[in-house]
């Protein structure tokens, strides 16, 4: 049995899908529903239960905990302008923690979503190294409680089977719909074309960078739902080294870039305008993250990353612009 917190969210809703796809629906999905139209990630998915993310811990649930072979634990406060960092603690460090004591119980494989966030502005590079980790310094709340559960898992004595910590860079792609603006960039361009036949990126103010040649690695949702499995060997096999690993592709790209191939995809010549940052955004802006995979590609072999351009082509023909952007498609 396999255990996916957030599964209904973004990332953890095209994992469940892409374990559809290799066979796997013994799978227990675990989340906060809300009212922002997550469930409907979930349709078409394949899974054996469903927990509400405050009942996990419930005496009734205590069989089933005990039959959980694997976690992938997605399920957390993502929002990088959070300044709530009790509720950050609660929600990226507490409940991580318990889930971490549930696979060492147990002895399963746990994976567990980190963020490039971690890296602060980068002036220390993207290498995820163990031995770096108290160097960095993130720039905001959210970034700070997911460095303080990496360091705290690299303090601990007993360890599940296996132990991933996950890197997030900027990941983009179908079922993040609910997000808001905390979306992809991909996401917002698209529908401001759609409203406005334009695209707004925001102007530099780092000299030597000109207006939208700020850069980020941008990763495919469906790459990273294949590479977080291949790294925890889902199913029989035994997994890759346990610890941190970068999950970007290895390619920064600007985001001019980005809004080109965007407007590619919809057959359209490209219209940009730049707008200044916002005063709260500025500060902690990043100009430049590239993950550093070496480590990823050392454990899963032959792995290939969709470009940004193949990525924002399927994004936008195969969801953004069809009636059922969700990615799980019915059946013809």
């Amino acid at each position: 049995m396999i255990l996916v917190t957030g599964g209904a969210g973004f990332i953890g809703s095209v994992l469940v899908k892409a374990l559809n796809d290799l066979g796997i629906d013994r799978i227990v999905v675990v989340d906060r529903m809300g009212r922002d139209g997550k469930w409907r990630n979930l349709s078409g998915l394949r899974y054996a239960d469903f927990i509400h993310a405050d009942d996990l811990w419930n005496p009734e649930h205590e069989t089933l905990l005990n039959r959980i072979q694997e976690i992938y634990h997605l399920g957390a406060c993502s929002s990088t302008v959070e300044q709530d960092m009790d509720y950050l603690m609660k929600n990226n460090w507490e409940y991580s923690k318990k889930l971490f004591a549930l696979a060492v119980q147990s002895s399963c494989k746990f994976c567990y979503a980190s963020s490039a966030a971690t890296y602060g502005r980068g002036e220390r590079g993207h290498e995820d190294k163990e031995s770096d980790v108290y160097n960095l310094r993130p720039l905001n709340a959210y970034g700070y409680s997911k460095q303080y559960f990496d360091e705290w898992v690299l303090m601990q004595k007993k360890l599940p089977k296996s132990w991933y910590g996950i890197k997030f860079f900027n990941v983009f792609g179908p079922n993040e719909y609910h997000k808001g603006s905390m979306s992809s960039v991909v996401f917002h361009a698209f529908h401001q074309i759609k409203k406005e036949g334009a695209v707004k990126l925001f102007k530099s103010y780092r000299k030597g960078v000109e207006d939208g040649e700020q850069k980020r690695d941008f990763v495919y949702v469906k790459d990273v739902a294949r590479a977080v499995i291949a790294l925890m060997g889902s199913g029989p096999d035994e997994g890759s080294p346990s610890g941190l690993y970068n999950m970007g592709t290895g390619k920064a790209r600007s985001f001019l870039d980005l809004a080109h191939a965007t407007f590619s995809s919809l057959g359209l010549s490209p219209n940009i305008t730049f707008i200044p940052m916002p005063d709260d955004v500025r500060e902690q802006y990043q100009y430049y993250t590239q993950a550093d995979m070496t480590k990823f590609s050392n454990a899963v072999r032959d792995f290939e990353f969709t470009s940004l351009e193949e990525g924002i082509d399927d994004y936008v023909k195969s969801y953004l612009d069809t009636q059922d952007p969700y990615v799980a498609k019915p059946r013809a």
